[in-house]
């Protein structure tokens, strides 16, 4: 943290922090009896989401005595009382470590005790779990569904709602753990509201007459932030718990679905339907589709475009500790080929040499953002966080170029680059190669330590027809687009690649199951 420049000023009276629960509220005053949210089990006007936001927060207060600065964790699928529980948790300043229901009991566990959370809410599909795990922390477990619905039931109203700074934490997330052990990420109130205006701003599908529809886990920043912009501004959200190709196309059209966000796995799963299928649901209401969490291979992005239609499709690059860095808007995604786009609003760039001097363009270099979304920090971590903050600037370890009209293109991890042959190689360029491949799904590269070339280059792959393709046939396949020695010459198919919620493919089982 650090000092103010001197004394601050006397807050003035109208100032009001920013927070969830208070664009909710004012959402409602539009339209109270308007549906916002909707999944498999319910549905909630905008006058009961307040109302059962208000009865979380009393009910905090009052029969869990939390307050300002408390912890508690969320191990839940989506649902409604997802959207309800950070909003009336962080409107008295309790912040939620959201908790990846596909994690082990031990990864569960580790979190929660890391994050210090004092109680849990679950779901009922993961309450037995749950009370199996020995934690050092949770006083407390409790169960959505009827027992929730008691507990908000008792709530008590007349507590005094405390005045929460906006810069308190909101949520926190925990980090994917793709190169280490996971750390919580401190988001505050304030990077989140300010992120749905860059929202409302950059993206066509958050005005109060836009249905969104909502697959990626709300346990994820990304997962969590493009549905909650849609109550935030008066619109309608439908949660969706599992995702299902077909499903989810059906939906599109019966619901009339201006926006929805996929990670690239969505959309693998999608086009992997039968072409009758695709055909039969090819129709639907869309203005916005945008696509996070994972490099979307130019060959996906031309697909997407031919099946939907031009000026849809967002690329949006962001990490949970920097927020929406970038945004590749509908116009350009043939136009500039593997890019993600300009700076969000309110962002600057910079790309920057080991020496920490700015890099010419389309030089690589460590990509450092600077905007009013970065995270405070990692939940007591600070030599973490001193390695990802540095003078106000948030680095998370992409390498990254620029082109001459200022578009970004991120190169890889830094953590992932290969040195073989004294070559610096970047896995990326080689993987937007091989998914071209017309047997290749999808494509992971990665370093093998090699005693002569230092490292050698391995790829996992998976394939349409299930057989592991031939190093000869994929020289020949990449000689025209790679240089020889970026080929893999070892190739392993795999049913599917590992991936953690936000659909990042996780190289370092790779790299394990390799060595």
């Amino acid at each position: 943290m650090r000092p103010a420049a001197g004394p601050l000023p006397d807050i003035p009276d109208s100032f009001r922090p920013l927070s969830l629960a208070g664009g909710i509220r004012s959402a409602m005053q539009r339209a109270p009896d308007k549906i916002a949210l909707r999944d498999r089990f319910a549905t909630r006007t905008y006058a009961q989401l307040v109302e059962r936001i208000d009865r979380v927060s009393h009910a905090t207060l009052g029969d869990l005595g939390l307050g300002p600065g408390d912890h508690c964790a969320i191990l839940s699928l989506n649902r409604i009382e997802y959207v309800e529980l950070v909003a009336g948790l962080s409107q008295v300043g309790v912040a939620a470590a959201t908790v990846n229901p596909r994690l082990s009991d031990a990864e569960i566990t580790a979190i929660c005790d890391d994050a210090g959370a004092r109680v849990l809410f679950v779901d009922p599909d993961n309450a037995e779990r749950a009370r199996a795990c020995r934690f050092a922390s949770v006083e407390r477990i409790v169960v959505l569904g009827e027992a929730f619905e008691a507990w908000l039931a008792a709530a008590h109203p007349g507590h005094t709602l405390p005045s929460v700074p906006e810069w308190l934490p909101f949520t926190i997330p925990y980090t994917s753990g793709t190169t280490g052990r996971p750390k919580g990420v401190l988001v505050s109130s304030r990077s989140r509201v300010l992120t749905l205006f860059g929202m409302g701003v950059e993206y066509a599908c958050y005005a109060p007459e836009d249905r969104f529809l909502a697959l990626a886990p709300m346990c994820h920043g990304a997962g969590m932030v493009f549905p909650l912009a849609s109550v935030f501004f008066g619109g309608y959200a439908q949660l969706m718990d599992a995702f299902e190709p077909e499903a989810v196309l059906k939906t599109l059209n019966s619901e009339h679905i201006s926006g929805v966000f996929m990670v690239p796995t969505h959309f693998h799963a999608l086009f992997g339907l039968e072409p009758g299928t695709l055909a039969a649901h090819r129709e639907h209401a869309l203005r916005t589709i945008i696509s996070n969490a994972a490099p979307l291979p130019q060959a996906t992005k031309e697909r997407i475009v031919e099946y939907f239609g031009a000026g849809l499709l967002h690329e949006t690059y962001g990490s949970t500790e920097g927020g929406i860095v970038t945004n590749l808007r509908p116009p350009d995604q043939l136009r500039k080929q593997q890019c993600v786009g300009l700076p969000f609003p309110a962002t600057e760039l910079s790309v920057r040499d080991p020496r920490g001097g700015e890099c010419a363009t389309g030089e690589v270099g460590e990509l450092f953002s600077r905007s009013p979304y970065l995270f405070n920090g990692y939940w007591q971590r600070p030599e973490e966080t001193a390695e990802a903050l540095h003078d106000g600037w948030c680095t998370v370890g992409d390498l990254a170029r620029r082109d001459e009209e200022g578009y970004l293109y991120i190169v890889d991890r830094k953590k992932d680059m290969i040195i073989t042959g004294g070559f610096n190689v970047y896995p990326r360029e080689i993987e937007e190669t091989l998914v071209r491949h017309p047997d290749i799904l999808e494509a992971a590269v990665i370093g093998v330590p090699d005693e002569r070339w230092g490292e050698r280059l391995k790829a996992y792959v998976v394939t349409a027809s299930g057989r592991s393709p031939g190093v000869e046939e994929m020289l020949e396949f990449c000689a025209d687009t790679l240089a020889r020695f970026k080929i893999p010459r070892e190739f392993e198919r795999l049913d599917a690649l590992p991936r953690n919620a936000s659909g990042k493919i996780l190289k370092t089982e790779l790299r394990t199951r390799a060595g």
